[in-house]
């Protein structure tokens, strides 16, 4: 087995390029299910990251079925062709079209999630949402921080819906949409822009915290077609 890695470019989804390029030695053959990959340390010294951008390239893969791990042992080539898995490939999330596709998709769940989520949430589902604003309230608008705060506030929101598949495909779709934001650079704003969507975000708090699941669908809907707009995307309703 003769793998062609090589180092790859800083940048803030060093984790989604690091994933890329193992999924390429797979395409292309050099690494074929069963197969081993090097471990952490030797993955890390090859592409010239931390272990722990290793270890988050290694959980994407192996949410999208690519690998699996063993307790012990390590990582392994997973056989995709008789595992039906889903795959959003990052380059293509460059253009336009399939970037709104992927947020109309999340849209089309979240604001449902919403919903699940003001009626089955819990105290700490609550103080998860709480902390997750507090740390956005405090980071740049639109910085990684920011877009990782976020990240963290919607992952609350989908967890308290209390249903696994929602939870794992909707984190899984949201951190494309996140990656894709990061490497194209298209959030920046205002102080005001910055007031406005967290505005958004304690309606949508206020909402579940209420247990009105209407409340909660209507301000999770205003708040991704407000987010939509941000980014540079003309959609109608989500």
């Amino acid at each position: 087995m003769t793998l062609k890695l090589d180092k790859v470019n800083r940048g803030p989804h060093l984790s989604t390029l690091v994933a890329s390029s193992i999924s390429r030695e797979i395409a292309q053959g050099r690494l074929n299910p069963g197969d081993q990959l090097p471990t952490e340390q030797a993955l890390a010294t090859t592409f010239g990251v931390s272990r722990n951008v290793v270890r988050e390239a290694i959980a994407r893969l192996r949410s999208e079925g690519r690998i699996w791990s063993q307790q012990g042992r390590g990582a392994f080539v997973a056989d995709v062709a008789n595992s039906p898995v889903l795959t959003i490939d990052h380059d293509a999330l460059q253009q336009a079209d399939a970037f709104k596709s992927l947020f109309e998709l999340r849209g089309a769940l979240e604001v449902k999630a919403a919903a699940f989520a003001a009626q089955r949430r819990t105290d700490a589902d609550l103080q998860a949402m709480k902390s997750a604003l507090a740390a956005m309230n405090t980071a740049p608008y639109g910085s990684v921080a920011w877009l990782k705060a976020d990240l963290e506030f919607h992952r609350a929101v989908v967890a308290a819906t209390r249903n696994s598949y929602m939870e794992q495909f909707l984190i899984f779709v949201s951190e494309r949409v996140r990656e894709s934001i990061l490497a194209a650079g298209n959030q920046q704003g205002s102080d005001d822009m910055a007031s406005t969507t967290l505005g958004e975000h304690n309606r949508i708090l206020d909402a579940i915290t209420a247990g009105d699941a209407n409340a909660a669908q209507e301000a999770m809907q205003l708040h991704l077609n407000g987010a939509a707009q941000r980014v540079g995307l003309h959609v109608n309703d989500l």
